[in-house]
């Protein structure tokens, strides 16, 4: 890692999978693990003559999110056409939005190395996915590559942040923190492994005290917390050394492997004029009516930072259980349903976050499901308190 005389600068682009039933212009499936291109039609598919049309749905969980994360929503945004040619992009271009994006502003609050604090957002905005490349390992044939259509046109809210996180464990706990908000929201599943929640992440170092930032890299092939860490810590090692060599960093794509620990050189990183950004002729700007954006603001949940707030003043317990207590919604609700059933919240809070959620991953994956229900928890607590068991029976 980065000593005293460099400064570690990130910023993390999410791309967040809205969960919809269907694609963002068109009304084909977008479930996970069907078979390879069962899920296409001529519009995702850009076949001549079609149309795309906005799913509403898409544009009201870009806004819920936004407001979520306390960004200003534009009055008007604009769809425009991303053009660059990869096999997984049937039509050579991408629907995206550049100048006129949903929302700009807000913020993500994170706690992280003992200390809070929040990381802003530049913008959030609205695209569609590009398939899936397969290389080598299907019917034998190891050589060739293959194309899944299916991921084409999926719903995507990309979130990118400031460039201020400061370190590749900040990054993480970021990530973390911006995924239970969308989980919260309930317009993302936040799952990783299945890519309905990534990131790319841009770092570079600069020397300590200069305001210019330095030659960035993008990282790429990153599936999960820990892989997101491990790789900007290499990263991070990397260009440490080569600045300490006298050598450059060249702004470049670069992947992760899991495997060894290693970032490689994947292409020469890309500027938004090489994408030669228009707006999309086929497409009208999307108009964010103010009714429409207050019912949603009515509509909106109680979010992680809020209710680890009213956990600590409201049950006394300490800020660590409150964070633990509310990493999903269900398992704040157990607590919830547990501690109104009890006259001991802190006694609950140490339960559940000791036997309890030792015992869940035996096998019950949520807390919607737990066999034990809150309120015979608070139940044996009692029983306990009363002397009438002990804790090991």
């Amino acid at each position: 890692m980065a000593d005293s005389s460099f400064q570690t600068v990130i910023g993390l682009e999410v791309h967040a999978q809205l969960l919809t039933a269907s694609k963002i212009f068109c009304s084909c499936s977008t479930s996970f693990g069907s078979d390879p291109n069962t899920q296409v039609c001529p519009v995702c598919l850009g076949l001549p003559g079609v149309l795309p049309v906005l799913n509403a749905r898409v544009a009201e969980f870009a806004f819920r999110t936004a407001l979520g994360l306390g960004c200003d929503i534009l009055p008007v945004s604009q769809f425009a056409r991303k053009n660059y040619f990869y096999p997984d992009l049937p039509k050579g271009y991408q629907i995206s939005q550049y100048e006129l994006p949903v929302a700009v502003g807000g913020g993500v609050q994170v706690f992280s190395g003992g200390v809070s604090r929040t990381i802003r957002l530049t913008r959030i905005h609205l695209e569609e996915d590009a398939g899936k490349l397969i290389h080598g390992g299907i019917q034998g044939d190891t050589g060739a590559s293959y194309v899944d259509l299916n991921r084409t046109g999926v719903p995507l809210l990309e979130i990118v942040s400031e460039p201020e996180i400061t370190s590749p464990e900040e990054a993480k706990d970021y990530l973390m923190g911006l995924r239970d908000i969308l989980v919260y929201l309930e317009v993302c599943d936040g799952n990783m492994e299945q890519g309905s929640f990534r990131c790319d992440a841009n770092v570079s170092l600069r020397p300590r005290g200069q305001k210019d930032l330095g030659v960035r890299t993008e990282l790429k092939n990153m599936n999960s917390f820990r892989n997101v860490q491990k790789a900007l810590e290499f990263e991070v090692t990397r260009q440490e050394a080569l600045l300490r060599q006298g050598e450059s960093i060249v702004q470049e794509t670069r992947l992760f492997d899991p495997q060894r620990g290693v970032t490689l050189s994947m292409r020469r990183k890309e500027e938004a004029h090489d994408y030669r950004y228009f707006p999309d002729p086929d497409l009208v700007p999307l108009e964010a009516d103010p009714a429409w954006i207050d019912g949603i603001r009515r509509g909106l949940p109680e979010l992680p930072a809020g209710k680890r707030r009213r956990f600590t003043g409201e049950y006394g317990i300490p800020e660590y259980a409150a964070a633990v207590l509310t990493a999903s919604r269900d398992l704040a609700d157990y607590f919830e349903a547990a501690a109104a059933a009890s006259s001991s919240p802190k006694e609950v809070s140490n339960w559940i976050m000791g036997e309890l959620l030792r015992e869940m991953k035996g096998g019950e994956s949520t807390f919607r499901e737990c066999s034990v229900p809150p309120e015979q928890l608070a139940s044996l607590l009692g029983l306990i308190d009363e002397g009438k068991i002990n804790r090991k029976m």
